[in-house]
């Protein structure tokens, strides 16, 4: 089991871990040190009981307000996982109608005459040109 040397609030301390645990040591004594440098920069030299119960305390309200917030976001993620799953087992929605609007046979009669003409001209056209051509 290694030991290692942490500093927290000046104070230096000899602390064992479990093999692997030494970066999330450190991690957690560098927060604890934090807290208890802002407790001496307000409060001067505290008893080293005193400013690790203060740390500890300071510490432990940051992690319930966080532990509430987590639990609250995970209130909302089950309302909208639960959402979503019922929304995957919804039918699909009924398509919907859309009316187009029908064009008169008078008009449709119309482009059909005009189509004839223009084809009737086009024939035209190129008789008159085979005759100039031959």
């Amino acid at each position: 089991m290694p030991n290692i040397e942490i500093m927290i609030g000046g104070r230096s301390f000899e602390v064992a871990c479990q093999a692997g645990e030494e970066p999330y040591l450190e991690a957690a004594a560098r927060t604890l040190d934090i807290e208890a440098a802002a407790l001496s920069g307000q409060a001067g030299r505290l008893p080293e009981s005193r400013m690790l119960l203060m740390s500890g305390l300071l510490l432990a309200d940051k992690t319930v307000a966080l532990e509430e917030r987590l639990r609250g976001l995970e209130g909302k993620l089950a309302e909208a996982q639960a959402r979503i799953a019922s929304l995957e087992g919804a039918p699909a929605p009924e398509p919907t109608r859309v009316e187009v609007p029908v064009i008169p046979a008078i008009v449709t009669d119309s482009l059909a005459e005009l189509a004839a003409r223009a084809e009737a001209l086009a024939e035209r056209v190129e008789e008159k040109l085979a005759v100039e051509g031959a």
